[in-house]
């Protein structure tokens, strides 16, 4: 993996910004810092301003395992509208036809999960996720919560940091949404930020994708990284001031 906003990345970061380009990113971990509880997650001031900054030089769009609803209202005021939750699975099929399955799912774990100490189900109509932040014997209660949702029928069942995320087998991941955002707006380059497992699929694609992972993996898939979350800022910052200046930076 090479560091984004190392000397030797500067081009790659000059060509998005030459391009039209199409800046995607995660929201929890990426855009926010990760938090104690899912609620409290919330964009720094400065994250938000200069976020607001590049919607308005560049299409941009925010892939999320949170619920459309919940992550339209983080970014308010922003100049982002383009929210794809529930970790892409937004992007197929329409709610009335999951929901049902998914709240199946909740009843199932709900009776199975609840003697586990600081474990915790979050319903978000086309996900779960299945929370153990809170816990404190964490090993045993991720042990725990693999043996429920193993049982679950027509899921699919990824990790995430300190949270199990289940949705339905064969529903768009952010890879897909990812493209049929790029398609929708017609961009021939695509930079998109993660942090989690579940942007992996975002990060293998190939065509025209730069991929940057908040924090070095070299088990990743993606090619560039950033050292800590906080360094969103700068590399917003830099998108920025290449873009008003032409993609020069000077």
């Amino acid at each position: 993996m090479r560091y984004f906003l190392s000397r030797a990345c500067h081009s790659v970061a000059t060509r998005l910004a030459a391009e039209k380009t199409l800046c995607a990113f995660d929201y929890d971990g990426t855009l926010a810092p990760i938090v104690a509880h899912p609620e409290q997650a919330r964009m720094r001031a400065a994250t938000r301003r200069l976020l607001a900054k590049l919607a308005a030089l560049y299409p941009c769009a925010v892939i999320s395992g949170r619920a459309k609803r919940d992550l339209l209202g983080r970014l308010a005021g922003t100049g982002v509208t383009r929210a794809i939750g529930n970790h892409g699975a937004d992007a197929g099929s329409p709610l009335r036809e999951v929901m049902p399955e998914v709240e199946e799912w909740a009843m199932e774990l709900a009776p199975v999960l609840a003697p586990v100490a600081g474990v915790w189900v979050e319903n978000k109509g086309r996900s779960l996720a299945v929370h153990y932040r809170q816990a404190i014997r964490k090993s045993e209660a991720r042990r725990s919560i693999f043996a429920a949702v193993r049982k679950l029928r027509q899921a699919r069942v990824f990790g995430g940091k300190q949270v199990v995320n289940i949705v339905p087998a064969g529903a768009p991941h952010k890879g897909t949404a990812l493209m049929i955002e790029r398609e929708r707006v017609g961009c021939n380059c695509v930079l998109y930020v993660g942090d989690d497992d579940n942007d992996e699929d975002a990060f293998a694609l190939a065509v025209d994708v730069v991929a940057v992972r908040i924090g070095r993996k070299p088990a990743s898939r993606a090619r560039y990284y950033l050292r800590d979350q906080p360094e969103i800022d700068r590399l917003l910052e830099l998108l920025i001031g290449l873009r008003s200046s032409g993609g020069t930076g000077d």
